[in-house]
Order: structure tokens, then C-alpha cells, then sequence
């Protein structure tokens, strides 16, 4: 069956979801339909529709903010309508944002990551509907390793807006799942709707007939990078350890001014990580006014999306990277944010695991339970079969 996102099938087949109402869309640019055109351009044409007002998630609707960038409340160039920024002064929606709308739609481009604030940005807007009687539609789309379940639980005392949801790191549902899963485990009143993608069967690898990728964020540059970007996000807060974001490769490929490739990459492959082979692979990173710096960079490639590990990955290479050069290198670095680390992660057992030279496997173990805990929760919210 021809592949349609959610979007294609909202106005195709849900249409009556919306018309006589005034509807908020929540979305950016890389929100497309199966001819490419935005999502926000599709629902402004459709003459039967009131589209009222836009929201932003972080990096904004325009998608011109960079990571950790706040953006403000905007008009509009062409439409005259307001764009609000879920990325600014506040990051849930108000009451006075949603006052004037009868019902939001959600169609982003997320990763299926925890720490990928898209997620936090979908609760909020689940919980102001909840609170002010709206009615929300999650136009759904394909994440990159929609079979994997990897990582800790959020501790509830690292909560923030990074680890805002109670999920695994990496927790493998797609935008419309995650918003049947957030109701059920907030308990929220809410009136939600799905518009399920046509021809869709948690696939990792993108298809033919899929719309064409378009970067949600300034890092996430290509799919294998949303594949990687949990294997190489500590680097966030480690700065010793590059991860190529001004690169084309950024989140698949890491280094450091002290790092060898051939020696890391022979380790890391003795380990036989599932899913995954590192490769030396020199980069340049570039800044403004300058040619920037050639790394003796690692590579990563995913050989097989469907049993690919990305946090227990990241834990690998940074017990691999303690072990030849030493933890301090890592941790003393000038810069290094390990509060920035733990909400990450959100929790501190991984930190202080990987400092007390615990090696990946136990650390690995640490969040096996929790995990098994989580997994019935999750399949009652999954809509696609797995496929092949």
C-alpha cells in the first residue's frame, strides 16, 4: 500500500475532524505532505478550513532557532496570523494562546528520543487541551528506530524539560502513540485524536514513496543522524568530545583533540555492539570567521536499525574512551556540565555508574527491569505492525 503520513489521511479521510472549527497548529517546516509541501501551507489552502494560529516547538516554526535558542512570539509574513513560540518566555501553551481554538493539531517530526524536546512540547499541549476542554489531532509520521526501546526511566527528580516524559530514553513510539501513551499515563481528559500514516509498518529505513526529509532541527541533518543522535548526545554536555554539529555528519560522527580513531574503533568493534560498526573517518568542523579544526574523527554505522542500541552505544564509547584516555580527560574538561549530563539521561545512576569504572554491561542491567515494566504500557499504544 502506498505510504500517505498523517496529514495525507487527516484531510483526506478526517476532514469533518475539523471543518466549522478554529484550529491551532502545532508544527514546523520539515512537517510535509507526500507532495512536500508543509503541513501549515496544506491546511492554510484548504478553503473549508479556519486555520487561526501557528506554535512552534524549539528551534521554531520556521525552524531558524539553534539548540537551547529561545524564540519569541511572532505574526505571520504572509498570513498575518500569530505564531507562537512553545520555545520562549513560556513553554506551554497558555491559556490565552488556546482560547480563541476549538481544536490543535500536532504534526512533528520527532525522533522517538526523550531528551528530543518535541515530546515535552506534546505533553504540555495534551495537558492545556485537558485543562480548557480542547480537542487535539496528532497528524502521525515514522521516527527513525521506531522497534527500539533503549536507555533509563526517568527518575522524577531529574524532570525538566529535556526529561519530561516518564519514558525510556529512547522509547519507540511514533508522535501519535506517544500522545495515547501520555494520556493514559497522565490520566488526561482529553478528547484525542490519531490520524494513522497509510501503508506504515514501523519501518527504520526510509522508503520511495516517502515524503522527502527535511531537518527538524539544525543537528538532525539526515535520518541515520536521528538514528545516532542518542549514541553521541552526551557530547552536549561534554565538551572535550565533539560530535560534528557543524559538520554534515553531526550526532554520527565524535572526537577529540586527544582521541586516535584506530585504537577506539578496534575496541569498540572487539565489543561487537549490536546493530552498529565504527569506522575512522577525519572531519572538519567550521565556525564563523574561521577554517575551523580537522578531528581524527570515529564513525558510526548503523548496520541494523531494528537491534541498534543508541544509549547503550553512547555508554560504550564513553566507557571505551575512560578506559584508553582516562576519565578525567572527559569529566574535568573545561565547560563539562554533569547536572547538563543527568537530565540528559535523567537520572544520575549512568554518571555515577561510568565515574566508579562500572562497564557498560552493568550499567546496561541497571535499567533492564524498569524497561520490562514499561514494555506492556507501551504495546497497548502502538498502531503499526512491525513488518519485516
Amino acid at each position: 500500500m502506498h505510504f500517505l503520513p498523517g496529514i495525507d489521511v487527516l484531510l483526506i479521510r478526517h476532514r469533518h475532524w475539523l471543518e466549522g472549527k478554529r484550529i491551532g497548529l502545532v508544527s514546523h517546516l520539515a512537517a510535509v505532505d507526500t507532495r512536500g509541501m508543509t503541513s501549515a501551507e496544506r491546511l492554510w489552502r484548504e478553503r473549508s478550513l479556519n486555520l487561526k494560529a501557528l506554535f512552534g516547538p524549539e528551534h521554531g516554526f520556521f525552524g531558524l532557532g539553534g539548540a537551547g535558542q529561545e524564540l519569541r512570539h511572532r505574526r505571520h509574513p504572509g498570513w498575518g496570523i500569530p505564531v507562537y513560540s512553545l520555545y520562549g518566555p513560556a513553554r506551554r501553551p497558555t491559556s490565552a494562546m488556546f482560547k480563541n481554538l476549538d481544536a490543535v493539531i500536532v504534526d512533528l517530526q520527532d525522533l522517538g528520543a526523550r531528551c528530543y524536546t518535541f515530546v515535552t512540547t506534546l505533553r504540555y499541549v495534551l495537558e492545556q487541551a485537558a485543562a480548557m476542554g480542547k480537542e487535539v489531532v496528532v497528524a502521525d509520521r515514522p521516527i527513525p528506530l521506531p522497534r527500539i526501546v533503549d536507555g533509563p526511566m526517568l527518575v522524577p527528580a531529574f524532570e525538566s524539560f529535556v526529561a519530561g516524559v516518564r519514558v525510556p530514553m529512547h522509547y519507540g513510539m511514533t508522535p501519535g502513540e506517544t500522545a495515547l501513551w501520555l494520556k493514559a499515563n497522565l490520566g488526561l481528559n482529553v478528547a484525542l485524536r490519531i490520524a494513522r500514516m497509510q501503508g506504515y509498518a514501523r519501518d527504520p529505513k526510509r522508503r520511495a514513496d516517502w515524503p522527502p526529509w527535511i531537518s527538524p532541527s539544525p543537528g538532525i541533518r539526515a535520518w541515520e543522524t536521528g538514528q545516532c543522535y542518542l549514541a553521541t548526545v552526551f557530547s552536549e554536555s561534554l565538551p572535550a568530545i565533539n560530535n560534528g554539529r557543524s559538520s554534515n555528519l553531526a550526532f554520527q560522527v565524535f572526537a577529540a583533540q586527544w582521541l586516535k580513531s584506530a585504537p577506539v574503533c578496534e575496541r569498540l568493534n572487539a565489543r561487537r555492539l549490536p546493530g552498529v560498526s565504527f569506522y575512522a573517518h577525519p572531519y572538519k568542523t567550521t565556525t564563523a570567521g574561521s577554517s575551523g579544526a580537522v578531528f581524527d574523527g570515529v564513525r558510526l554505522a548503523v548496520t541494523n536499525p531494528n537491534i541498534f542500541q543508541p544509549v547503550y552505544t553512547g555508554i560504550s564509547i564513553l566507557s571505551c574512551l575512560q578506559e584508553l584516555y582516562g576519565a578525567r580527560k572527559i569529566w574535568k574538561h573545561a565547560g563539562s556540565r554533569e547536572d547538563f549530563f543527568d537530565k540528559l539521561y535523567g537520572t544520575d545512576v549512568v554518571r555515577r555508574a561510568l565515574q566508579d569504572g562500572a562497564t557498560p554491561e552493568q550499567i546496561r542491567r541497571t535499567w533492564l527491569k524498569p524497561l520490562r515494566g514499561f514494555a506492556p504500557t507501551r504495546q497497548t499504544c502502538l498502531l503499526y505492525s512491525r513488518g519485516k
